[in-house]
Parts: C-alpha cells; sequence; structure tokens
C-alpha cells in the first residue's frame, strides 16, 4: 500500500469514514495507539497539521497537551 501524504483534514476525514479526523486521532492516542496516531499525523499537509495544533490546544484537556504535542514533533 502507497503512503499517504500531504492530505487536507477533508480528505483524511472521507477516507478514514470519520466526521472529525482531529478527535479520531486523539482518541487513537487516548486508546494507546500511538504509532497509529503518529502516522496519522504524518499523513497531514502542513496547514492540516497546524489545524490540529488549534484543535488540540482548544478542544483537548490540557492533560494531554503535552504527551501529544511531544509525539507530533
Amino acid at each position: 500500500m502507497a503512503k499517504r501524504s500531504s492530505k487536507t483534514a477533508a480528505q483524511q476525514c472521507r477516507y478514514y469514514e470519520v466526521d472529525n479526523i482531529f478527535v479520531y486521532m486523539v482518541e487513537t492516542y487516548t486508546n494507546g495507539n500511538i504509532s497509529v496516531f503518529r502516522e496519522l499525523y504524518r499523513e497531514l499537509n502542513k496547514d492540516a497539521r497546524g489545524d490540529f495544533t488549534d484543535f488540540l490546544l482548544s478542544e483537548v484537556e490540557p492533560t494531554y497537551w503535552r504527551e501529544i504535542l511531544k509525539q507530533t514533533i
């Protein structure tokens, strides 16, 4: 299977058949699937990665911010 890269959030939502890819990514991380989370993050384009960071800081509990941000770097 070819690797996916530089995809928008909307493209990822359609591909993974979810309503919100960012919520899906956070749920994946909190369920302990860190390698899957990393892969999902790498598939996003630059703008979508920035949008994910904004989502993370505004919608996710602060207890997870640090852990998730470490995985994105």
